[in-house]
């Protein structure tokens, strides 16, 4: 059990900054998720915080003590890397127990934490196989075991999952979303490209941006109230459909003109300020469905259709030039190519972003209103 603070951390090589003063407050037990796209620091992040890289401004605690200066042996941290990392010629008990043995514990201590973590792992009939007998997650689970046995402070997973297939990948996702649950108590933080395992996974999500955090927050949080439109666009697939617009009204419920010269009423306060001035109007795919009448957002030309079953991904021109709007639609619902059609929201499920890209509040609706 263990918080970590960071404040103020920053990286950098010589005349390169990776980090640039990282501020963040982890609670005991949380399960955090560093997510972002590739070279925004998540991994530096992780390896700072496992005291593989050394910070270059800034303090970091964890469970109140400065770490700064502490070797990675010492700061109480167990870390699962990208790769597998196993002794190809010791048995999933040996690999697992290995750490121990260098440590000196006594073997019956030894025998106890592997055979837990098995347990915990559903490992135990595996024990005595070598890793070339096992597949790839089944390996990643001995190496996520190997942590365990260490009973550390904090768990650090720098993008497990990512040298397996998709089927493998859920399914392991789903064996650490387990292991959590049976480790209530212990402060995970898992660093992924990978929105859905954020999602899936995580209590927290930080997202980071070019060596920043951009917004922290539970994932629905993220999903439904993105603080900026990097955060709009990055949580959520398809992205978010982002249009020009210019605020026509401002107040509590703010009017806006966007493509086509239709406006919308939607539910975010915008200052008096506002008025007349572009922003960007933001719609997910999952939150538009077909309009019947003239009640609707955008209409326009149907370019393509992803058919995948359940649901399908129809494109449709709607007269700008950068690229088609989306909209995720149920797959029963018949869609033509070229065919005319027109989509509609609800205002709730509506985002306004002024021109610097920051996000407008949201009016929040009381119980009574609601």
């Amino acid at each position: 059990m263990a918080d970590l603070t960071l404040r103020d951390v920053k990286k950098s090589y010589g005349n390169l900054n990776i980090l640039h003063g990282i501020d963040l407050d982890i609670k005991s037990g949380e399960f955090i998720v560093f997510v972002g796209p590739s070279g925004c620091g998540k991994s530096t992040l992780l390896r700072s915080i496992a005291g593989l890289e050394e910070i270059t401004g800034g303090e970091l605690y964890i469970a109140g003590e400065k770490v700064n200066d502490v070797p990675p042996s010492k700061r109480g941290i167990a870390m699962v890397f990208q790769s597998y990392a196993l002794y190809p010629h010791m048995t999933v008990y040996d690999n697992m127990a290995f750490g121990m043995k260098i440590a000196g514990e006594s073997k019956a201590e030894i025998d106890k934490r592997v055979r837990a973590a098995a347990e915990i792992l559903q490992l135990t009939k595996y024990l005595d196989r070598l890793p070339k007998a096992m597949s790839g997650g089944q390996r990643q689970r001995v190496a996520i075991g190997r942590a365990i046995v260490r009973n550390p402070k904090v768990f650090l997973f720098d993008e497990p999952l990512s040298n397996l297939d998709a089927a493998l990948r859920v399914a392991t996702r789903i064996e650490i979303a387990k292991l959590k649950e049976s480790m209530p108590n212990t402060t995970m933080i898992y660093v992924t490209h990978d929105q859905v395992e954020a999602m899936t996974l995580a209590d927290r999500i930080v997202v980071l941006k070019d060596g920043r955090i951009e917004q922290v927050g539970s994932p629905m949080e993220l999903y439904k109230h993105p603080g900026n439109l990097f955060v709009a666009q990055f949580i959520g697939s398809p992205a978010m459909n982002i249009v020009a617009g210019t605020i026509e009204r401002t107040g509590e419920t703010s009017v806006v003109s966007h493509v086509g010269g239709h406006k919308s009423s939607v539910p975010v306060a915008t200052p008096s300020e506002a008025q007349g001035k572009p922003v960007s109007f933001g719609v997910r795919p999952e939150d538009l469905y077909v309009a019947t009448g003239d009640d609707y957002l955008f209409e326009g030309l149907v370019d393509y259709v992803e058919q995948l079953g359940e649901v399908q991904l129809v494109y449709v021109d709607i007269g700008r030039a950068e690229q088609p709007l989306v909209a995720k639609l149920p797959g029963n619902v018949e869609v033509k190519r070229g065919a005319k059609i027109r989509l509609a929201a609800s205002p709730d499920e509506l985002h306004i972003f002024d021109s610097e890209g920051h996000s407008f509040a949201r009016r929040r609706l009381t119980a009574a209103a609601a």
